[in-house]
């Protein structure tokens, strides 16, 4: 068995690309798919609702002054929750081949890095997090309102409850200590993202080295690993996790194979490891960044890939897994790196790490209903 572990290892590569803000392109036209996608909406069911998102123009209505906002969540009042590095950048220099962090000198960042804003203009409503943090990456606010962070300087995620941001009542994985999770002792290697369960259990997505999905129950002890060793189907850099659990799906932004990949999460009843995933893949998706969901609807963003497939928006429908519409804002996007849907479906929200920003987006009706 240690042997399978050390294989699945060296398969997958402990040394890991920095998450470094790529150039951008002069995207080219790439012809006939981009007409497929336009033309999606004609092709569909007038009885079908897709909601487009349309960009909420001059919102946030005045500067954050923050650094690179690498989350963003949304609570049960329906204000957006960023989680941002501030003058932490993470670059060529900032892990050694072992994926140990190498800026233990400048400590934890200084400054507050979750802020909480009012959903109207956009303003900081309040903020946490100083003296706590080395390289933010995901956060997720769950049913509860607790907030799940996780640090992949550190390799740990954390739970705060909304009246308690100084100290975590939950924390997985070693500081600064990066390896494989066993049931004994669970350690984490850069972990993006989190998902939450209404029942409690924790699915986390781990990450730059280790390519899997974990799962935990609400205490935090380790359930398994997706894909099992047994699988045949693998991930390269699970980015961001959502979870539709009406379809006891857990959908993972497979980023470096350019693809969304929805397994079963085992919330109903036990994974038949032998049911393949379901699988989304398309030319023009690259490196998908992020997913979020409501209903049967995943939205998810690329960041840079290529010259001939543009940064953009997707809107996906997860039981027949085809992309019903893709979206931007009037500018366009340069390297989205998270996204939120608000609980009711009414908003979405995308953050992105050059230029610092995040968008409002309203989802709306696409047909006339006249």
């Amino acid at each position: 068995m240690l042997f399978v572990l050390l294989y699945a290892v060296i398969l997958n590569g402990i040394n890991c690309e920095p998450e470094a803000v790529r150039d951008n392109f002069d995207y080219f036209n790439y012809g006939a798919n981009d007409d497929v996608l336009k033309n999606l909406e004609s092709q569909l069911s007038k009885d079908e609702v897709v909601l487009r998102p349309q960009e909420v123009k001059d919102w946030p209505q005045q500067s954050l002054n923050v650094g690179q906002i690498t989350a963003v969540s949304i609570n049960s009042l329906g204000q957006p929750v960023i989680f941002h590095r501030a003058d932490r950048v993470w670059d060529e220099n900032t892990f050694n081949e072992s994926n140990a962090y190498q800026n233990f000198d400048k400590g934890p960042i200084v400054e507050d890095t979750i802020l909480v804003l009012d959903p109207g203009s956009g303003s900081v409503l309040h903020s946490w997090g100083a003296y706590i943090f080395y390289m933010p990456h995901g956060l997720t606010l769950d049913h509860h309102d607790n907030v799940w962070v996780t640090d992949v300087a550190k390799h740990q995620v954390y739970k705060y409850t909304p009246s308690n941001h100084r100290y975590p009542t939950l924390t997985i994985g070693e500081p600064f200590t990066a390896g494989l999770p066993f049931r004994h002792r669970v350690l984490f290697c850069m972990p993006t993202s989190v998902a939450i369960a209404s029942t409690g259990e924790i699915f986390v997505a781990d990450g730059y080295c280790n390519n899997q999905i974990v799962k935990f129950n609400a205490a935090g002890t380790l359930l398994l690993t997706i894909p099992a060793y047994s699988d045949t189907w693998s991930l390269n850099l699970p980015h961001s996790v959502t979870l539709l659990e009406h379809l006891d799906l857990v959908c993972v932004a497979d980023r470096e194979n350019m693809r969304i990949v929805c397994p079963k999460a085992g919330l109903k009843s036990y994974a038949d490891p032998l049911e393949p995933p379901t699988i989304i893949e398309d030319p023009t998706l690259g490196r998908v960044f992020a997913v979020t969901s409501h209903g049967d609807t995943i939205y998810a963003v690329n960041g840079p890939t290529s010259q001939n497939i543009a940064v953009r928006g997707f809107t996906v429908n997860a039981v027949y897994g085809n992309i019903l519409d893709t979206w931007e804002p009037t500018t366009g996007f340069t390297n989205p790196h998270s996204l939120a849907v608000t609980r009711n479906g009414s908003h979405l929200y995308v953050s992105e790490i050059g230029p610092n920003k995040i968008w409002k987006f309203e989802l709306t009706d696409v047909y006339d209903k006249k």
